[in-house]
């Protein structure tokens, strides 16, 4: 005597006990369009990624030029009035220190410091204006006059007194 194994799912679900001879599986067609919806997602996910790198090197480039705008205030907080008053004026008229800073020494700008005193009896005021090094050939007045067109990165005031 032979025996044939049958399991349950080779019958039909009505009940009938014949083997349906259909098989398991995926269509081409289902395939195709799983492959679809995963690239899809993984191109967003891939966008994502991207957009999040270009942010965080932003962020950092922006917190770079807030601690060289703080680091110049600190350093004239520190200066006498002699000193303050020398740097200020340049045959009595006030002038700009415009600084073009290689930060990490690799041969390139990477920053442009701009540092406004005007001196007003015994007070100063100090305006730091820090920008990229991709605009180190504008002038110092064009960057002045307008930052926000030029895409300032730090842009602090602040008042010394004695």
């Amino acid at each position: 005597m032979k025996t044939q194994n049958i399991s349950v799912n080779d019958f039909s679900s009505e009940g009938k006990g014949k083997p349906t001879g259909k098989r398991n599986g995926f269509t081409l067609i289902e395939v195709l369009v799983a492959v679809f919806l995963v690239g899809v997602a993984i191109m967003g996910l891939a966008q994502i990624f991207t957009l999040t790198v270009l942010n965080n090197s932003r962020s950092e480039r922006m917190a770079n030029a807030t601690f060289l705008a703080q680091q110049r205030i600190d350093f004239l907080r520190n200066m006498t009035t002699l000193e303050l008053n020398t740097a200020t004026l340049s045959d009595g008229i006030p002038i700009p220190l415009d600084e073009q800073l290689d930060v990490n020494n690799d041969g390139t700008i990477d920053y442009r410091r701009i540092t406004q005193i005007q001196s007003a009896g015994f007070y100063w005021d100090i305006r730091i204006l820090v920008f990229i090094g991709q605009h180190s050939t504008e002038s110092s007045a064009q960057l002045i006059a307008d930052p926000h067109q030029y895409r300032v990165m730090a842009d602090m005031s602040t008042v010394i007194s004695r």
